[in-house]
């Protein structure tokens, strides 16, 4: 700060503010007390800079009955515990709670260039938090952050600088946040083109005739009297009606047929007694786990250990020493699939676990592990998993799964494009990672060169900073005991009698809705009154009538003298 420019000034943030208001919460006992019209705002609404609503709403009561006060729309609304740091503007009168403080600011101060200095200063602030399981900070410490204060007209250019900058880097982040969705939808795109024969057409008319169809590497399917599938005799448990279009030189096919010719290949792991949680240690073999089969990837979370003493004993035909098939049997949709890596030693399924040791000579694993993360394979998935809390598929279902089988150097072709096409993604995906980070620096950087002087050009005409200052402290008024400062706020309102109010009026109305409707009652009352005197006369409900009262206190319609009301100089 000590390089900013000679016509701005260090003070502290009390300077610049003509009060901080805190606020309350209603008792929570009381299930009447957060049944109102009355926004609530609390530090888990302060998601975006602009607050259009909140989650909570309380009555008119509960804010007459606690500490809670209603500060009025555009008001700068900060975390004093929680969330430390974070700065919002509500677009409507909100009532508060204990850990939110409003600001109010001197005349020639501007709110929007106060609003980014506190977010150009939320690490310091955050820094200034004290307290063991969650952090606040003090209205000392409010009022005590020095902050670099910019002449009045100067200000007033950085805010619509600051305004027009960030909203461009906000819109480049929400592009940026898009793109995550679209790589997921590209991928699947692949996948649904990959296993129903699109993604090759034109590799198979430039190859003609001269490779053997799928149905004559295996054998093809036949058809009984019911429609079910039929392969060598097996009945598949699907019917025709979810099997879709293949080109003729792919066949569909059972799943068992494309395993190695082993009573072993294809298992999930040990059930029951013989697998005990006892048996897990610290080393060992390996325990996979369905955190471990990722979509096309397996992911090396922290196993488990078997035993092993007890998996050379119980569990060796569960294991998978590399290249095996890995699907899920449980997953919304089950039937996620990854290939088990080469060169990172043995390792055993857990029962919600499938392994399928593939014949290479019948089948690509790779091809087969495209295939049940497509969406072409989580369409017939969906149509036989079973279970109500978690959706499963277990491993008969599995062994007789339909796979629309293309001939085997098709199988190649189709796995070289895609993993071609998924490297462009993940290279795209890094790309963006960069880019994401980027963006991240930008608005702090910002911010930083907003306070240092340097956004926007100096104009020697301005009035310094330290004449703002000075004229700040003279107009400032000395609190005294007999005398309480104003508040340019709405407080609690008097709890009004409903038995002796006329409810014919509503806020809809046009000659309630935007204009000075309270304050003409007062005006022809001719005399200050009391805020139920003049819920008596105004003939709305309460919630109406209390923020129609809050609107016209905020717009200098009506002045709140905290006893009393009368017409505001606005009227």
């Amino acid at each position: 700060m000590s390089q900013l420019p000679s016509s701005w000034a260090i003070a502290p943030l009390g300077d610049l503010l003509e009060e901080i208001l805190g606020g309350g919460t209603p008792d929570k006992s009381k299930a009447e007390n957060f049944r109102g019209d009355i926004p609530f705002m609390t530090v888990k609404d302060m998601h975006s800079r602009f607050i259009d609503d909140t989650k909570d709403h309380i009555s008119q009561e509960a804010l007459v009955s606690s500490a809670s006060r209603v500060v009025p729309a555009d008001t700068l609304v900060v975390a004093s515990r929680m969330s430390l740091g974070k700065i919002v503007r509500p677009t409507q009168a909100v009532a508060i709670n204990q850990d939110l403080k409003a600001l109010f600011l001197r005349d020639g101060v501007s709110k929007t260039y106060i609003e980014y200095v506190w977010r150009a200063n939320a690490i310091r602030i955050q820094a200034m938090g004290t307290g063991t399981t969650v952090k606040g900070i003090r209205l000392e410490d409010i009022r005590g952050l020095e902050v670099p204060v910019a002449p009045a007209a100067e200000q007033l250019r950085i805010a619509d600088q600051l305004d027009t900058l960030l909203a461009r880097i906000q819109a480049c982040q929400d592009r940026l946040e898009a793109i995550p969705a679209l790589l997921k939808r590209f991928r699947q795109a692949v996948l649904s083109a990959a296993t129903s024969g699109q993604l090759t057409d034109d590799w198979r008319e430039a190859q003609c005739s001269s490779i053997p169809g799928a149905s004559h590497e295996l054998e093809a399917i036949l058809r009984d009297q019911s429609g079910h599938l039929r392969i060598r005799g097996e009945a598949a448990r699907v019917t025709p009606e979810l099997l879709y279009e293949v080109p003729e030189s792919w066949a569909w096919v059972l799943n068992h047929q494309l395993a190695v010719d082993d009573s072993n290949a294809i298992c999930a792991g040990p059930f029951g007694t013989i697998f005990k949680a006892k048996d897990f240690r610290d080393e060992g073999v390996p325990i996979i786990f369905l955190r471990h089969i990722g979509d096309g990837n397996y992911l090396t979370h922290k196993p488990g250990f078997m035993d092993a003493q007890v998996w050379r004993e119980l569990h060796q035909s569960y294991s998978v020493f590399g290249g095996e098939l890995l699907v899920a049997k449980l997953g919304d949709p089950p039937g996620t699939a990854c290939i088990y890596p080469t060169g990172i030693g043995t390792a055993m399924v857990t029962p919600d676990v499938m392994k399928m040791s593939v014949n290479s000579q019948a089948a690509e694993s790779r091809y087969l592990m495209y295939f049940f993360n497509s969406p072409n394979s989580k369409k017939i998935v969906e149509a036989l998993c079973f279970g109500v809390t978690r959706l499963r598929i277990d491993l008969s279902m599995f062994k007789t799964f339909p796979i629309p089988l293309p001939p085997r150097l098709e199988q190649a072709e189709i796995v070289r494009r895609v993993e071609a096409l998924f490297d462009f993604a993940d290279r795209v995906e890094a790309r963006l990672q960069f880019a994401r980070n980027a963006a991240l620096r930008l608005t702090p950087a910002l911010l930083a060169k907003a306070f240092r002087g340097e956004l926007v050009p100096q104009d020697p005409e301005d009035e310094p900073a330290s004449a703002l200052l000075e004229r700040i402290a003279v107009e400032r008024p000395t609190p005294t005991p007999s005398r309480r400062p104003r508040s340019p706020r709405v407080g609690r309102l008097p709890r009004a009698p409903k038995e002796t109010a006329s409810m014919t009026k509503s806020r809809q109305d046009d000659d309630v809705m935007g204009q000075p409707y309270l304050a003409e009652h007062l005006r022809r009352m001719g005399t200050p009154a009391s805020a139920e005197t003049l819920f008596k006369v105004a003939e709305l409900p309460v919630a109406d009538f209390y923020k129609q009262l809050s609107w016209e206190v905020a717009q200098g319609h009506v002045q709140d003298n905290q006893t009393t009301l009368e017409p505001g100089h606005a009227a």
